[in-house]
């Protein structure tokens, strides 16, 4: 089990990535425009690096919704290895059997 404050932090960061996702966008489009001057392309990037730094969405981190560990994660499951293989033994996972050979 990951550290809650760690949990929290990441919940905090996805939550900032999705405040401020149209406005970082709009900002981005501005900054990229090569039609735009460059006064202006140059202050939309000004106000893109003022925005908060845990708005974007680079910094969240991808965890486990069951365990919150941050490593060996399934995107498509979304939850690490660790989990699915624990799920997966008590019969939690329909589909998923125990493989021998």
């Amino acid at each position: 089990m990951a550290k809650k404050s760690a949990i929290e932090a990441n919940e905090k960061r996805k939550a900032l990535a999705k405040k401020y996702a149209s406005k970082r966008a709009r900002l981005k489009a501005i900054a990229t425009d090569q039609s735009l001057s460059m006064e202006e392309r140059f202050d939309a990037q000004l106000k893109l690096a003022e925005l908060p730094r845990n708005s974007s969405p680079n910094r969240v981190r991808n965890r486990c919704d069951v365990s919150g560990r941050p490593r060996g994660y399934y995107r498509k499951l979304k939850m690490s290895r660790i989990s699915l293989r624990d799920l997966s033994n008590q019969g939690l996972i329909p589909g998923m059997v125990k493989s021998s050979w």
